[in-house]
């Protein structure tokens, strides 16, 4: 819903920072980041080709369906974000993923996740179906922790109207500097 749109765009706002390359995985026609975000290189990585050429948000794109072919098509330690909106339940090979975020990261950056309770269920895989928003968190937790090149990832719940609107987790982790 809008207001859940409009607490990831104060989120990215306030984590983001001008200059930063970011990596949006899952990408459509809008990466919700905010208006005034002034990035470095901005790329889309999704399955649609027309919604990401709508995306006026990103400086590039690539298309690619993740769960055909889960390795990233760019270089190691080549953006300081990866984000993902409201999509991480749909990746059949999420270690994979995982895996292919955490060497895409420079030593530092930080994969950003964020989840609602709203999912295409013949989408999304079945361990997600079967579990409830705090299980969500501890799933995605776990992408980063078995990975084992993040930092300890952290949860935020920055839900814009508990109860009347869409709820809104955050899961993040940096990538270690080793």
């Amino acid at each position: 819903d809008d207001f859940a749109v409009g607490a990831l765009t104060k989120y990215y706002a306030q984590n983001l920072k001008d200059g930063d390359d970011v990596l949006d995985i899952c990408s459509s026609w809008v990466s919700h980041y905010p208006k005034d975000f002034n990035g470095g290189k901005v790329v889309g990585l999704g399955m649609n080709e027309y919604e990401l050429s709508q995306n006026k948000q990103l400086t590039s794109y690539d298309v690619k369906d993740l769960n055909a072919d889960c390795v990233f098509p760019y270089d190691d330690e080549s953006f300081d974000k990866v984000t993902c909106v409201v999509s991480v339940d749909y990746l059949n090979q999420p270690q994979q993923v995982f895996d292919e975020i955490a060497r895409v990261l420079r030593p530092g950056g930080e994969c950003i996740i964020s989840m609602s309770n709203r999912c295409f269920p013949t989408k999304a895989f079945r361990i997600w179906l079967q579990t409830n928003d705090l299980e969500h968190i501890f799933i995605v937790g776990s992408f980063f922790h078995f990975n084992g090149k993040f930092d300890p990832a952290t949860c935020e719940d920055i839900s814009p109207n508990p109860g009347r609107s869409d709820p809104l987790f955050i899961v993040k982790a940096a990538k270690k500097s080793d």
